[in-house]
């Protein structure tokens, strides 16, 4: 049993801390007490979060980890800086997310959506498992539903998952691909990988009282909703956004898998919000979680 009350000087590993959802996610742990780890590429940009966290009347701190995500040097020197000054974890919230609008490779050619929305979350869970273990920790991945359906407009018609062809889970570099790529099913295609190598991880391990979940927290009005949202429909941007979410609204789905005690054996699983909610089949075949996550570790080596 974890609950909220339980959190005072444990730590608590939240990524995309820096603003939107997850400044409000990192703050509510802080408010509990927590020890918050974030990983920031300019760690000035967490002086207001920092600012935020010492005027709380609670006794949480913040810790600030340089490192850029969207690397594997990068992911793999964040995590080794945190295994080095941390024994265990208590919750690792997988947040940091981005959307781009044309087809961009990575410093390790690897097209940015998969280096950004995918990759990072798996390093963090893997590099992290056994600081995981001794914490007996609470894995939450901030995913996007558009996983299970990849229509901006859902107005006829049925849902549309991002198609992943099994033949190229063997190598990441042909996974969004410039031949035919459309970004927002790149994006789409990078958050179902997350919530596929989630699945196998929470089934592995299980045994070790770790459980790893995903979420979509709702339409929530951040930054990259902006970059989302149609283009004929950008004229109305401001009254989308006022029909959306709040960033404290949102968090709170994120907030309940890592807190909530009647949910402390509860693995494996996706939810829209507070829903228990099903994936694309893909999702689900072991052989599929098995090439993924055999071409994941290799770039870990």
């Amino acid at each position: 049993m974890i609950g909220r009350e339980a959190l005072n000087g444990h730590v608590v590993i939240v990524t995309g801390a820096t603003g939107g959802m997850g400044r409000v996610i990192a703050l509510e742990f802080a408010r509990d007490g927590a020890h918050v780890v974030t990983v920031a590429r300019d760690p000035s940009r967490a002086n207001t979060l920092h600012a935020q966290i010492e005027n709380l009347p609670g006794r949480g701190t913040l810790e600030v980890v340089a490192g850029d995500l969207s690397t594997r040097a990068g992911i793999v020197a964040a995590t080794q800086t945190i295994r080095a000054r941390h024994e265990s974890i208590r919750v690792l919230v997988n947040n940091a997310g981005a959307h781009f609008p044309d087809h961009r490779l990575s410093t390790d050619g690897i097209e940015m959506h998969i280096a950004v929305d995918y990759l990072p979350a798996y390093g963090m869970m893997t590099l992290l498992q056994n600081e995981l273990r001794r914490g007996r920790a609470r894995v939450v991945n901030v995913v996007s539903d558009t996983l299970r359906d990849t229509r901006k407009i859902k107005l006829f018609g049925s849902a549309r998952p991002p198609e992943i062809r099994i033949e190229n889970l063997d190598d990441l570099s042909q996974l969004n691909s410039v031949r035919g790529f459309v970004p927002f099913q790149a994006y789409a295609r990078a958050k179902l990988l997350t919530v596929m190598a989630g699945y196998s991880l929470a089934r592995e391990w299980a045994a070790d009282g770790i459980t790893i979940n995903a979420v979509h927290p709702g339409i929530v009005a951040t930054d990259i909703i902006d970059v989302l949202i149609p283009a004929a429909l950008r004229p109305l941007r401001t009254l989308i956004r006022r029909t959306m979410l709040t960033p404290e609204q949102g968090a709170a789905a994120t907030l309940r898998l890592a807190t909530d005690p009647a949910l402390q054996d509860v693995t494996g699983r996706y939810f829209v919000r507070e829903s228990d909610t099903p994936t694309p089949p893909i999702s689900y075949d072991p052989a599929s979680q098995q090439r993924l996550r055999e071409s994941s570790d290799r770039l870990f080596r």
